[in-house]
């Protein structure tokens, strides 16, 4: 174990390369690019800057198939166009890692400024029923340990897993020790050493079933079933917990830092294993009069929140890429005040 000053960037590409992956392959984007930079210079992985992102998604897919662990980075841009492979990784169940470094959108939106635009893009971006475990550290240390740990889920699941980042936190410079987190052993056998379904069609004992309903509810039954089963290996959220409040702060991410200004005021959720959302909010939540998420957009994960407490949550909103404490205290202030 060594102490190391790293960027949130530099963090994803070193442990990724302790995950053990073989192959990287990507397009520069801000606040992305560094992780690509990093790996160029690693003689433990092949590196491929691809022409675009759906390139790039659909390399890193046909080099897990080929036997390696593999993985790609970008940004919200990026990550719209591949959301059609990801949605395809998980219906032939290939491994892989996405990092998705968030910054303003919509569109180009402000390449250099973060958000948390992209939470319900995570979930639902590509079309059809799938069931993905989303990470979101708030630390160069927990970048590095989470990226370990997408790689160990994504073999653990067969299915593509998503490391978020933000801005901030992948440009953010902290001393982490290197720990030696357990790393999984590839799970998948590679292509030609095995009886594989190798396109998104619905399929049952690799053979396409493209006109029985009952062989695709099937399928979509088993797929949700490995994911929660993996899933609940990674229950993974801090909560601090203040006696004296009634109310209840939820964030994540970068918001999750400017939260613990307020941990004097307030009691503290934050998840880190974003999706499938940590059960446990449903039992700490019952304590409190009022829930309160606190995200940079206007209300994603407020709205998933909602629908698992099947109860009212607020929501303070901070846009265009700034966290200006005084704007979260005003917001919570207004929202003490009723209005």
């Amino acid at each position: 174990m060594a102490k190391i000053l790293l960027q949130g960037n530099q963090a994803i590409a070193l442990a990724a390369i302790k995950a053990g992956m073989k192959f990287f392959a990507g397009y520069p984007i801000t606040p992305a690019s560094e992780i690509l930079h990093e790996l160029t210079n690693k003689k433990e992985v092949k590196v491929l800057q691809m022409e675009d992102e759906i390139a790039s998604v659909n390399a890193i897919i046909g080099a897990s198939l080929a036997g390696v662990k593999s993985m790609t980075a970008t940004s919200g841009p990026g990550f719209s166009l591949m959301q059609e492979s990801i949605g395809y990784a998980h219906m032939m169940e290939v491994p892989l890692v996405i990092v998705n470094v968030q910054r303003v959108g919509p569109s180009t939106g402000m390449p250099t400024f973060p958000a948390q635009g992209d939470i319900l893009q995570c979930k639902y971006g590509s079309h059809g029923d799938y069931f993905p475990i989303v990470f979101y550290p708030n630390s160069v240390d927990e970048l590095y340990k989470y990226t370990i740990t997408a790689f160990n889920a994504a073999e653990e699941s067969l299915s593509p897993v998503i490391l978020l980042s933000d801005g901030y936190v992948g440009h953010l410079y902290e001393t982490i020790e290197t720990v030696d987190y357990p790393v999984s052993e590839r799970a998948m056998a590679p292509l030609g050493t095995s009886n594989r379904h190798f396109t998104g069609l619905t399929h049952e004992d690799s053979k396409p079933a493209t006109s029985n309903p009952e062989v695709h509810k099937k399928l979509i039954k088993h797929l949700e079933t490995k994911q929660k089963k993996v899933s609940k290996k990674y229950n993974d959220y801090e909560y601090i917990e203040n006696n004296s409040s009634d109310t209840l702060l939820i964030a994540y991410g970068a918001m999750s830092r400017a939260s613990y200004n307020f941990k004097d005021d307030y009691s503290i959720f934050r998840p880190i294993r974003i999706f499938p959302i940590v059960e446990k909010i449903k039992e700490i939540a019952k304590k409190y009069k009022e829930i309160i998420v606190m995200e940079m957009n206007t209300g994603q994960y407020k709205s998933e929140v909602e629908k698992l407490l099947h109860r009212e949550v607020k929501l303070v909103p901070i846009l265009g890429g700034k966290i200006d404490l005084q704007d979260i205290w005003g917001g919570l202030r207004r929202l003490k005040r009723g209005k």
